[in-house]
Parts: C-alpha cells; structure tokens; sequence
C-alpha cells in the first residue's frame, strides 16, 4: 500500500510517562496505516495502549508523559514535528476526536449550540448568529429531532445517546478528513449503540471520511471496521484486514479474544473461554514476548526474546514467533493446529 492511498501512517510511535524513579512505555513502537475512506480498529484490554495512541497522534499527551519518538504521517506530514499553533489548526478541522465519555467531555455551564458553535468560530471565523445557525443543521445531520429546541438545551437535559451524538456533531462540524473515535458506545445501551454505529457508518460514506475507532469490543469491530490493529502492552501483535482477521486469526492473543466472544450463530455448551492471567503491570512487563505469561503455547524463546512485527505474503502483519523460522517449539505441531487447538 502506497502512501498516497493512506490519511495516516503511524511509524514507530513512542509514548512515556515519567517518574523520577522509571519511564513507563504506554505506547512503544507502534506501526500502522488507515487507508483514506476506510475504518481502522484499535482494539485490546484495558492498559494496552489504545487511547494513548489517539492522544498522542493528536499531541495531547499531558505531564509527565511525552512523546519519545516516532513518527505521525497525516497527509504525508509529520504532526510530531508541528509547531502549538499549527496543531491547534489541524485538531477539530482536519482532525477530530470523540472522547470516551460525553458527560464529561461536554461542558455542563453551556449550551448543546455554544459547543458546537465554537468550531465554526474557531476555525470557520463565522459570527455567533451564522454559526449557531450551522450547529443546528449540524444536529439534524446527526439525527437528533427538534434540533432547533435542542441547540438551546444544556447537556444534563439530553439522554446519553443524544449527547453521543452531540459529540459527534462537534466532531463533524468542519467536515475532517480523519475523525478518531474513542469508546463511542460505551455505557450506551445495546440498541442506541448500535445506532450511532450505523450514523458513524453513514456518515463515513457521505463525508468520505476516514475513521479510527478505539474499543475493546471485537463484535463492534466486526460491524464497522475495514481493518483491525490489536494492541497489547503497548504494542501491536496482529494487524489484518477485518475478513482475514475473523477468518484467520494468527497471534494466539487475538485467538482469546476471539474465542471470549459470545457466539449467535452457533450453539456453544459450557462457559465462555477465558485469557488466563491479567495485563502486567506496564512498570514490570516481562523481557520476551510481553503476552508469552498468559500464553498457552509459549516457549523458552518467548519468554527471553520480544518477536518483531512481521508482514505475510497478503500484507497482514503478526508478532509472534510461531510464524518464524526461529521458533522452538514442538515441530510436528502445524501453525492451524496451534490456533485452532484453543477452540
């Protein structure tokens, strides 16, 4: 994939957080592209790194952590190598982002209108009139009904679903090119969120946008996601596009985040299988692979060396020394076997 066909690369990002006894590496080395129009999913457990990366690809990384090193391509521009101001420019305009929780993100002394407003001010240089005007236009687009009562509304007085799509409203307000999506429907009930994943999707299309999505949530991936990264301890293990990934998931850690799904096509007996163990501490991660203590097929070469992430012949990329020339184990074992043996 050329870099022309892509909104972004990633290229070895870097981010730590620093006390004055240790450096934390939050984010260490990750790499990835999302191709222009498409939707690339970020998923993994709680502490891998996944909210980190979208903050550091915005720069809003806050002491005590920095960015460290890497690169951040938008466009072909380094965003790392931007000035402040520049940055200023590019968020909310070329670039945006939905936080995780909008109670929090929205602000509650001022009105729905005011905070959508404030993008086209900004960046738009509309006078208030024109530019609530537009926030207006903005919530019909989103699907809130009596969008001209609610510009007027604080958010306390709007349902979770709607100020989710508040925040996506804000988000779109200066139609960006790429829009990083962070636990969108989190706390929002089954059926509201599935419909801002469905507004997500239909705005992607008649926007021509490109979207980072941000979950833990491998069934919401499946719905909406052309390309899948998975993160653990700060790095990427498996990158595939979503067909191959579901189809065939190659890092035994994808394998059990898989296999941990509930199935609706199938009759499953027992209980749902689990990833033993927890996400180590970032401050203590082992010296090999970083997944080798909770993996069922780890060797004494995972245990002392950190695999590098590895393309195959269709693009797909995988850190895991099963798919290398120096793995130790069981030779007489084929890769489908290992995999499939965790079903």
């Amino acid at each position: 994939m050329t870099k022309s066909e892509n909104i972004i690369d990633v290229r070895n990002l870097q981010t730590s957080f620093f006390t004055s006894a240790l450096e934390v590496k939050a984010v260490d080395g990750v790499s990835f592209s999302v191709p222009k129009g498409k939707t690339l999913g970020i998923v993994g457990e709680s502490g891998s790194g996944k909210s980190i990366t979208s903050l550091s690809i915005l720069r809003l990384i806050q002491n005590p952590g920095k960015i460290v090193g890497g690169e951040v391509l938008f466009n072909g521009e380094n965003l790392l190598s931007k000035s402040e101001s520049q940055m200023r420019k590019i968020r909310g305009n070329d670039i945006s982002m939905i936080f995780q929780e909008p109670m929090t993100s929205l602000n509650p002394v001022y009105t729905v209108g005011q905070q959508i407003s404030e993008s086209f001010q900004i960046h738009e240089k509309l006078g208030k009139k024109e530019a609530l005007k537009r926030s207006v236009d903005m919530l019909k687009l989103v699907g809130i009904p009596s969008p001209e009562k609610r510009v007027h509304q604080y958010p306390f007085e709007l349902s979770g679903g709607m100020r989710q799509r508040v925040m996506i409203a804000i988000a779109l307000a200066c139609n960006p090119q790429l829009l990083i999506a962070d636990e969108p429907t989190t706390a929002l009930d089954v059926t509201i969120q599935a419909q801002i994943l469905e507004l997500m999707k239909d705005l992607q299309e008649r926007l021509g946008m490109s979207i980072i999505l941000i979950t833990h949530d491998l069934g919401v991936v499946a719905e909406s996601c052309d390309y899948v990264a998975v993160m653990y301890c700060g790095k990427v293990v498996e990158y595939a596009s979503v067909k191959d990934l579901f189809r065939n998931p190659k890092h035994p850690y994808t394998v059990g985040l898989l296999n941990s799904l509930p199935r609706h096509d199938e009759d499953v007996e027992g209980e749902l299988e689990i990833i033993p163990g927890s996400v180590p501490n970032p401050s203590e991660l082992p010296k090999g692979c970083r997944f080798a203590p909770r993996c069922p097929f780890a060797t004494d070469l995972c245990r002392e060396k950190l695999p590098d992430l590895e393309e195959d012949e269709n693009g797909n990329q995988i850190r895991c020394w099963i798919y290398s020339d120096e793995w130790d184990g069981d030779p007489e074992v084929s890769v489908n076997e290992k995999r499939t043996s965790q079903s």
